[in-house]
């Protein structure tokens, strides 16, 4: 199912279960704006060569647009709403003062030199940068994007505008206004969330098997965060396959081993898989820090997990989710589970907006509060209704965000679908 469509099921399953106003699913259901432009780039032979870009301004009924925006080839305009969508649930989710954007640039960042990456960020800055702001939107990394390109896109920011403004965006290294804790901010919030759900159930760490899909940033720190908390890590992958191995993987050495040969297949710890046969492997966890649609019809039944933690956006279709909920299997929902990475960037923003940083210990006690206060909101609705942790989830972001369109009454924001380019 296409990404987006996927996402409007999700709403509209949740919004029947809370009988949320007709009206205000319609406003949810589209985004504010769209921006769509072309960006021509000098490559380093001299050629010219022009790329696609877009942000996607979902909604700011809670506060500024906030999202990522990645550079991907197969990046499209429904993937992007989809995206800003989650992104508008996902701080309602946890709470903090923001709405949803998402952009992103269709290139293959892995055939680009640092050059090319600097040109394209600064070209794509300066179609976008009458849209964004410190106090209207606020990009920040994602797939294929990083503290560097963060660098790039504040420098240009700034220049543009000239005025320094490093709240621009988040993701920042810590030199140009980044935070303590933002690199591994998406990781650790999932992993506050699962050990305050397995506390809540009695689950012990010792003993528990994990699989990681993804060892990009999220699933890197992920794999690692579990490891030192006595999850034994019995998978990991990346785009090109994986490696398992029952005994258990020093993800550390695994994360060595993709720096030094540029994949964990080259891991010389377990047996090599495919990322299809990865997710059907035998644990009692799978984390899920690759794409979207990665658990769908085609594989749902031959999951073995007890429990799913999506760290992605997205990766499990709405009519997988279902069966797998039916069969007893939990699912803990992106828009939960991987809101530490947008909790921290708000963290960086008000620290950027007071000159001043905090330390990490800080910003972890902060993060867990918010994370397991989170999750506990989402498990009361969950009972309250008798629903999928999925549907709580958004259940409970929907409630937030109704009633900050109804507060603000005539004056709140409306979708006008306007499509510049």
């Amino acid at each position: 199912m296409n990404f987006y469509a996927n996402t409007l099921k999700n709403m509209s399953k949740a919004a029947k279960i809370m009988n949320l106003d007709q009206e205000t699913l319609d406003i949810l259901s589209q985004p504010q704006k769209t921006l769509i432009v072309s960006l021509p780039v000098r490559m380093d032979d001299g050629s010219l060569k022009v790329f696609e870009g877009y942000r996607v301004q979902h909604s700011e009924l809670r506060g500024p647009f906030k999202g990522g925006f990645r550079y991907l080839a197969e990046v499209d305009l429904d993937e992007i709403k989809a995206l800003a969508t989650e992104m508008s649930l996902k701080c309602a989710v946890v709470g903090i003062p923001y709405g949803g954007g998402k952009g992103g640039v269709k290139c293959n960042a892995k055939e680009l030199s640092q050059g090319e990456l600097e040109r394209i960020t600064r070209k794509y800055v300066q179609a976008v940068y009458q849209i964004i702001g410190p106090h209207h939107d606020i990009p920040a990394p994602d797939m294929y994007t990083n503290a560097q390109i963060m660098a790039w896109f504040m420098d240009e920011y700034s220049r543009l505008v000239n005025q320094y403004q490093p709240g621009v965006v988040t993701g920042k290294p810590i030199e140009v206004g980044g935070s303590l804790g933002r690199n591994t901010a998406t990781a650790q919030g999932g992993a506050f969330v699962l050990e305050e759900y397995m506390k809540k159930n009695d689950i012990k760490a010792e003993g528990t098997k994990v699989i990681v899909q993804g060892f990009g940033n999220a699933g890197s720190f992920a794999a690692e965060i579990l490891h030192g908390m006595g999850f034994t890590i019995v998978a990991v992958s990346d785009s090109r396959g994986g490696v398992y191995n029952e005994k258990g993987i020093d993800p550390f050495c695994a994360a060595k081993c993709k720096e030094k040969e540029g994949s964990v297949t080259k891991c010389k710890e377990g047996k090599s898989v495919t990322n299809e046969e990865l997710l059907e492997l035998p644990c009692d966890i799978l984390v899920l820090a690759a794409m979207e649609n990665q658990v769908t019809n085609k594989n749902m039944s031959n999951i073995k997990a007890k429990i799913i933690l999506e760290l992605a956006n997205g990766p499990t279709t709405a009519e997988a989710d279902e069966y797998l909920s039916g069969k007893g299997i939990v699912l803990i929902p992106d828009i939960l589970a991987n809101a530490g990475g947008v909790t921290v960037s708000y963290f960086e923003w008000l620290q950027n907006q007071q000159a001043y940083y905090w330390e990490l210990e800080e910003i972890q006690l902060k993060l867990k509060r918010i994370m397991v206060e989170s999750l506990d909101r989402v498990l009361d609705l969950q009972k309250k209704y008798k629903c999928t942790m999925r549907e709580a989830a958004y259940i409970s972001a929907f409630d937030r965000l109704d009633k900050a369109l109804k507060l603000r009454g005539s004056g709140a924001p409306l979708r006008c679908k306007v499509y510049y380019k």
